[in-house]
């Protein structure tokens, strides 16, 4: 079986294809034009995994929500789960840039972060 993606660890965009075997093992990647491509399509056959970004509810702040964003990749099976808890945050401010919000979301070892600064009102 093959699976074709498009390869977005560099800006080229290379077309992938993986060839897989009936239980999912990865026999061959082709189609990319750097090692980065190879990395790709392994990872995103195994275990994806997104940055997320979103905006979170700042309480007594100058603007009403400050962006947040994962300190490094999720797996993409706890995104959902994950903007959840984000959506049910309200941060009191004053925030700073880089400010850990929710440390260890979902036990997933990634914290969740401000990706700007909030002072008060």
């Amino acid at each position: 079986m093959n699976k074709e993606m498009v390869c977005v660890a560099c800006p080229i965009g290379c077309s992938l294809v993986v060839e897989l075997d009936k239980a999912g093992t990865i026999l061959s990647v082709a189609g990319n034009q750097c090692k980065r491509g190879n990395e790709y399509a392994i990872t995103e056959c195994t275990a994806p995994t997104r940055t997320l970004t979103t905006t979170a509810k700042v309480l007594g702040g100058i603007t009403p929500l400050v962006p947040v964003r994962s300190a490094k990749p999720l797996p993409k099976g706890l995104l959902i789960e994950s903007v959840k808890l984000i959506n049910a945050l309200k941060i009191k401010a004053p925030i700073k840039i880089g400010d850990v919000l929710i440390a260890n979301v979902l036990d997933s070892g990634v914290d969740i972060i401000a990706s700007n600064s909030c002072p008060k009102m």
